[in-house]
């Protein structure tokens, strides 16, 4: 079997250490393994297949002979090495927003536009953790009637910002319970015991940025340019895994039976009719692995061509590092 040479760029961080972790799951088959990061990070040493790998840092010289660079890091980053990836004759699976609306640049869920990631000029883009889960739970029923619109409200995991978000939380529900200091510097005012419906930067139509990814996004995975999406983001005191709950609006009225046998048969989805005599999911219920549960189904009582459902899924495996990984399979598959 061929062997890859695989780079991670962000290998230190939770995504990073996320994707190589699946990426063992998964038998990805590595030749070398190259974790990049920051100068400050360099000389560490990550754990990969049983032995130690140092960790280098990241310069426009560290993509030489590498078959795909994975990307777990920010914006300004991502773009300052994407060319030198390019250049270097390596497929650049990003995990950050910078090329997400670029049209040159596939932006890929494997289960529902896999095919699309073939069309890549060397740079593939991971969609946002929220779309992914959404989209993965309505999917199935957009392959039985186009999806017009869609109202979603998500409830986002403190993981969603990082390690600083898990510290956050964790120190607020101590100070809590001891009636010490509530002190916020990652998130605006308080987690613990709480919620926040903003995430993202408010843009000129009152709709944060983490809000219109939905549509935006939603419209090139889905393939359904004319979407509309009014989607809430709303922060809250949950260590991991986002929820969604979505009302999708179709082009010809979907029964309840078909939806639900749309969802069963979609592939890295699981329709939860009992766990433990509930028809729901929860974020503890799908943490830690990669199958979007979805549950609640059922008709929107505001419109006949109207479906409500509730979904849920680990945004740091598939809303994030298993989806690049899958990506990679992928592509490893048809070479």
């Amino acid at each position: 079997m061929k062997k890859f040479n695989v780079a991670i760029l962000g290998a230190t961080g939770a995504v990073g250490r996320e994707m190589l972790k699946v990426i063992e799951e998964y038998n990805i088959p590595v030749n070398e393994l190259r974790p990049l990061a920051s100068a400050k990070s360099a000389g560490t040493e990550i754990d990969f297949q049983g032995r130690k790998v140092k960790v280098m840092e990241a310069t426009d010289d560290s993509f030489e002979g590498m078959d795909f660079v994975l990307g777990a890091v920010q914006n300004p980053m991502s773009k300052r090495f994407a060319p030198a990836i390019v250049k270097a004759g390596a497929v650049y699976i990003d995990n950050s927003s910078a090329f997400r609306m670029d049209p040159e640049v596939p932006l890929v869920v494997p289960e529902i536009n896999g095919e699309d990631a073939f069309n890549n000029k060397g740079i593939i883009a991971n969609p946002n953790c929220s779309t992914i889960i959404t989209l993965m739970a309505v999917a199935g029923i957009a392959k039985v009637s186009p999806i017009k619109n869609m109202i979603a409200c998500t409830y986002q995991a403190v993981s969603g910002a990082g390690i600083n978000g898990l510290t956050e939380l964790e120190d607020q529900m101590k100070a809590l319970t001891v009636g010490g200091e509530i002190v916020h510097k990652t998130f605006p005012t308080q987690i613990a015991a709480n919620v926040i419906p903003f995430i993202g930067d408010l843009k000129d139509n009152l709709y944060t940025s983490e809000e219109m990814k939905m549509q935006n996004e939603g419209r090139r995975i889905l393939h359904l340019p004319e979407l509309l999406v009014t989607c809430t983001c709303v922060r809250v005191p949950v260590m991991r895994s986002h929820s969604i709950s979505v009302t999708l609006r179709t082009e010809r009225k979907v029964s309840i039976e078909e939806a639900n046998e749309a969802i069963r048969g979609f592939d890295g989805v699981r329709l939860i009719e009992d766990i433990d005599g509930r028809c729901y999911p929860t974020p503890l219920d799908t943490s830690n692995q990669d199958i979007v549960y979805v549950g609640r189904v059922r008709d929107d009582l505001t419109d006949d061509h109207g479906l409500t459902l509730w979904c849920c899924g680990d945004q740091v495996r598939k809303g994030a590092a298993s989806n690049a990984v899958q990506i990679m399979k992928k592509l490893i598959e048809r070479a």
